[in-house]
């Protein structure tokens, strides 16, 4: 990475906090460019969020088991958005159910 190149927005572990913004990750960064990136595959999102999900609750419950965190606060943080995410980032790209490109309507057919 030179040190022009924007910063991964990733976890920064324990604390779950994104390294290049230093907000709770997944921050709006990362929440916008991980539907683009899964935007054919929404079923790996969904595996990748809910594996980020439990190491987060493991790693934060190790740093404050009391009162630890709290699972309705952490679903919504790394799963309730992300469905809503999909659908609107996989219209806005034409990309259907099945992961496949759709053809605009009334428009050429997409080369093949």
């Amino acid at each position: 990475m030179t040190a022009d190149a924007p910063r991964a927005h990733l976890p920064q572990r324990p604390i779950w906090l994104c390294r290049a913004c230093a907000r709770e990750w997944p921050c709006l960064v990362a929440r916008t460019r991980l539907p683009i990136e899964y935007a054919r595959n929404p079923v790996a999102l969904h595996i990748y969020l809910a594996t980020m999900l439990q190491a987060a609750i493991d790693d934060l419950y190790q740093l404050n088991p009391h009162p630890g965190p709290d699972p309705a606060r952490m679903y919504a943080r790394f799963l309730a958005w992300a469905r809503p995410r999909l659908l609107i980032t996989r219209a806005r790209l034409g990309v259907d159910a099945g992961g496949n490109q759709q053809r605009p309507r009334g428009g050429p057919s997409p080369p093949s």
